[in-house]
C-alpha cells in the first residue's frame, strides 16, 4: 500500500532543498564556479533533490508491484509507463539522474561549467515533477 504520508514527507524535503537551491540558480555560472562553497552547495542540493525524487519513485513502484527498474533513471520511465507522470516528461527528467551520478561519483572528467548550466536549466522540471506527484496523491486519496 502506498504510504501517502511518506511521499508527502519526501515531497516536502524535495521542495525544501529546491528552495535552498533557488537563489544559486539566479547567479551567473561563472560566479558559482569561482566560489567553491557555492559550487558545493549547488552540487549537494541538486543531489538531495534528485535523491528525494528517486525515493518517491521507488516507493510508488515497489508498493504498486511494478517491474523492478534497471537503474534510478528508469524509475521516472516506469512512472511514465503507468501514467503517473506523462511519458514525455519522464523522458525529459530521467537524465537528471545521470547528472547526479556524475556529480556524486565523479565519473570521468566533469565539465563543471556544463554541469552548473545543466542544473540551472533543468531544475524547473522538479517543480513540475512535484505537481504531477501531488496530482497522483490526490487521486490515491479519492480511491
Amino acid at each position: 500500500m502506498i504510504d501517502v504520508e511518506l511521499i508527502k514527507s519526501k515531497m516536502n524535503d524535495l521542495a525544501s532543498y529546491y528552495e535552498e537551491l533557488e537563489p544559486f540558480l539566479c547567479e551567473e555560472s561563472r560566479v558559482i564556479i569561482e566560489e567553491k562553497s557555492k559550487l558545493r552547495n549547488v552540487e549537494r542540493l541538486f543531489q538531495l533533490v534528485v535523491d528525494a525524487a528517486i525515493d518517491i519513485n521507488t516507493h510508488i513502484i515497489a508498493e504498486s508491484n511494478f517491474h523492478v527498474p534497471d537503474d534510478y533513471q528508469s524509475t521516472f520511465i516506469i512512472l511514465g509507463e503507468h501514467k503517473m507522470i506523462p511519458v514525455e516528461f519522464a523522458l525529459k527528467i530521467a537524465p537528471s539522474v545521470g547528472l547526479r551520478n556524475m556529480i556524486v561519483h565523479k565519473y570521468g572528467r566533469v565539465d563543471i561549467k556544463k554541469m552548473v548550466d545543466d542544473v540551472k536549466a533543468n531544475m524547473g522540471q522538479y517543480e513540475e515533477y512535484l505537481a504531477y506527484i501531488n496530482d497522483f496523491l490526490k487521486k490515491q486519496l479519492t480511491l
